[in-house]
């Protein structure tokens, strides 16, 4: 056997015993033999990726690129270290170098919009799908993906193209949810147009899985009740609702049981020092402001906008935090969520934002892991909340409460009563912005809840900048001048959404 050949064999081995030590001398004592070798530097890359220690995987990767820089399992094993350690550019470069130089496949590239996408790189997964379609332009879940990454960007001319596209030319579309961002990519004036037979004649077909006719059903809700037919989007909301509601596997039971073992706790006895960086936090129920209130203050040049994180809900369901955990591990904690908050592109910001509504459920660990946190509560008219996420199709299933009336109020209870709990104890580090003040003074409100959080004002005027991706259900209005059409927008459904008269205004 070669002796590279048996090197390789010998790590293998070592592997597979779980002996790593043993699989590390292997492959450093072959590579002191092959120094050529890139699979031995494969090899020794994914142990030293399995134990954690990513510098040295890095090293080896980026010299197995330097050398084959179409080699895809290293620049996707890159990617994704560089990802968990909040290197998004530097992640999002390495695979678009990739994908620049080497030859794939559809799949190949999806496989990259995805990563990327879920690492909140969109701006990158465009460009990779738009790579992709300039050779395979004929490919329809390509479009697909393509079109998504569009609507967030806030290019909606070109998404509608490719939304198009795909419905035209693969019945599966619907189960991708492209007549859902064919709705979202504008709004609606009248029922001439294309777009309102398009979602009729789907609806007719009967190999739909569920959750795809639930999705469609959301679409041609919101193309209704877009031209003012409220009674006929009501009809479309409610075997949507149904729909989705029977196929969430949101648990009301465990929301419960989540929520009361976040009442329970006392404060953590640790508290952490103050970082050099100011995290805000934008919390409160779902269509209450939040992406208002983030793409507002993120115009301010020393802020930067993260958009919903997911960091602090796997943080907080780390056993290590269980009880009172220590000092160590809550900085460890910290590191783990900063690292994620401040990427390696936040140039001279100083002011970075989560606006993961949810998170009001962890106030207490965000003020032990950053004292200098500040928190904005959001807080909206109940029945428009209510009605605003009852029309709305939502990809995580932790809105899945979303689709019932009586869950929706549960939610909303225990919002309250959380957010009560948390300003009796942080007093100094919440403030409430209602929706309906922001949205008929949006500078004036903004101007002082930025004075507040401490955000200086621009030495000169600052021109608006558009969001560079916005990945909420607000994805549109979030993109349009200010408006107050929504503030009770609940009286156009009072006849037909009697549910509506339980929430208490």
């Amino acid at each position: 056997m070669p002796a590279e050949a048996q090197a390789l064999a010998e790590l293998r081995a070592a592997v597979l015993r779980a002996d790593w030590q043993v699989a590390i001398r292997a492959a450093t004592a072959g590579l002191a033999e092959h120094p050529e070798s890139l699979e031995l530097r494969r090899a020794l890359a994914g142990i030293h990726r399995q134990l954690g220690h990513d510098s040295e995987a890095e090293v080896l990767l980026r010299q197995v690129l330097a050398r084959e820089p179409g080699d895809f399992a290293a620049a996707f094993t890159l990617t994704e270290l560089l990802l968990d350690a909040g290197r998004g550019a530097a992640a999002s470069d390495a695979l678009q170098h990739c994908f620049a130089t080497g030859a794939h496949d559809a799949e190949l590239a999806i496989r990259a919009i995805e990563l990327l996408d879920e690492g909140g790189r969109k701006r990158a997964a465009s460009n990779i799908a738009e790579g992709a379609l300039a050779t395979q332009p004929d490919d329809a879940r390509l479009h697909a993906y393509a079109g998504m990454l569009d609507v967030q960007l806030g290019d909606f001319e070109r998404a509608r193209t490719h939304f198009e596209f795909a419905l035209a030319h693969d019945a599966r579309a619907c189960e991708w949810n492209a007549p859902l961002g064919l709705s979202s990519a504008q709004r609606y004036a009248d029922a001439t147009h294309p777009d309102f037979r398009r979602f009729d004649d789907a609806l007719a077909r009967a190999d739909l899985s569920d959750k795809a006719r639930a999705s469609l059903l959301f679409a041609a809700g919101k193309a209704r009740d877009d031209i003012g037919d409220y009674a006929q989007a009501t009809h479309l909301f409610r075997r949507a609702n149904a729909l989705a509601h029977a196929t969430t596997a949101w648990s009301r039971k465990n929301w419960r049981r989540a929520i009361e073992a976040r009442l329970s706790p006392r404060p953590f006895a640790q508290k952490l020092d103050a970082p050099d960086f100011v995290p805000v936090f934008i919390v409160g129920m779902p269509r209450s402001g939040t992406t208002l209130a983030a793409e507002l203050l993120a115009r301010y040049p020393s802020v930067r906008n993260r958009g919903e994180l997911p960091w602090l809900a796997k943080l907080a369901q780390l056993p290590v935090l269980a009880g009172n955990p220590t000092r160590a591990v809550l900085a460890q904690c910290a590191a783990i969520y900063a690292a994620q908050l401040r990427q390696d592109d936040s140039g001279d910001a100083r002011f970075f934002i989560d606006k993961q509504p949810l998170n009001f459920r962890y106030v207490d660990m965000i003020m032990t892991l950053w004292p200098n946190a500040r928190i904005v509560y959001c807080t909206r008219g109940a029945r428009d909340t209510a009605l605003s996420l009852w029309v709305q199709s939502f990809s995580e299933e932790v809105q899945g409460y979303a689709y019932d009336f009586a869950d929706i109020a549960l939610v909303m209870r225990d919002c309250e009563r959380l957010m009560a709990l948390w300003r009796k104890r942080y007093p100094n580090a919440i403030c409430a912005l209602r929706y309906e003040e922001l949205a008929a003074q949006p500078q004036a409100q903004i101007a002082a809840l930025a004075e507040w959080i401490g955000v200086p004002a621009p030495a000169v005027a600052q021109a608006e900048k558009a969001p560079e991706a916005i990945g909420t259900a607000s994805l549109w209005q979030a993109r349009q001048p200010v408006y107050t059409r929504s503030i009770g927008r609940w009286r156009n459904y009072a006849s037909f959404v009697p549910e509506l008269g339980k929430f208490a205004e």
